[in-house]
């Protein structure tokens, strides 16, 4: 499991290397929840595929620190799917080819 990734307060928080790799120099997210696989996907705004094959709803990218470190204030996506918001570390993969993230929700 890497550990560039977690949950705390209602936001995920993604490491700098984890944003250059998938953001690069894009601000904002679409993100879907797959829930017969308790999975969020986030991908850049710039993925046209991404909006048509599900319906995401589009997220700020915030800036964290001078590292690079961002975070995306999810609270309503939780709540939405009435979904754990225990802080934990989130196992996650990613899917470099279409710059999307896999998060596993799962406990």
């Amino acid at each position: 499991m890497n550990t560039l990734l977690y949950l705390k307060t209602s936001h995920i928080y993604l490491d700098h290397e984890l944003v250059r790799e998938i953001f690069g120099d894009i601000h904002y997210a679409y993100v879907a929840y797959v829930p017969e696989k308790a999975a969020l996907l986030i991908t850049p705004v710039t993925s046209q595929w991404f909006v048509k094959m599900h319906k995401p709803t589009q997220f700020l990218l915030k800036s964290r620190n001078l590292k690079g470190d961002k975070t995306l204030a999810i609270r309503e996506l939780l709540i939405d799917h009435n979904l754990d918001v225990t802080d934990r570390a989130l196992a996650y993969d990613v899917v470099s080819k279409t710059k999307l993230i896999k998060v596993n929700l799962k406990q």
